[in-house]
């Protein structure tokens, strides 16, 4: 399963992340996973959220972060919930232009049933058809 946060930008898509991965671990058998691409909100997060900022590994571009992604997952066989903030700002890449990574997120969600949530910055109408399927 596959949601999306969205708004305009400053609209507190991030925010609704956080409190979406605090509240997973009360109720969570498996791990949460929050993926953000600055250090500013680690300590938002409970301590039991896998915080990972992305700034540290030089991920560049859509295929890399896909696999970066799969290495995570394939590292743990519990993972539950995975939060990504900013995945075009990550990529480098227009949400229009990500057709192949939501296409790669669809298929780990539905292979090895994690719940994934992603902060995107457009609105409802600016969104990609590939996208709007998951509002």
């Amino acid at each position: 399963m596959i949601n999306i946060v969205y708004g305009p930008k400053g609209t507190g898509k991030t925010k609704q992340l956080i409190e979406q991965a605090n509240a997973a671990v009360a109720t969570a058998k498996g791990l949460a996973i929050f993926i953000s691409d600055t250090k500013r909100y680690m300590f938002d997060l409970k301590r039991e959220v896998r915080f990972i900022d992305l700034s540290e590994f030089n991920i560049a571009g859509e295929e890399a972060f896909c696999g970066f992604i799969k290495g995570i997952i394939a590292a743990n066989n519990d993972n539950e919930y995975l939060y990504i903030d900013g995945a075009s700002r990550i990529t480098g890449k227009p949400l229009s232009e990500m057709a192949a990574f939501f296409y790669m997120l669809e298929k780990v969600s539905d292979e090895q049933n994690i719940k994934i949530s992603i902060a995107c910055s457009a609105t409802r109408e600016e969104m990609p058809p590939f996208i709007a399927k998951y509002l």
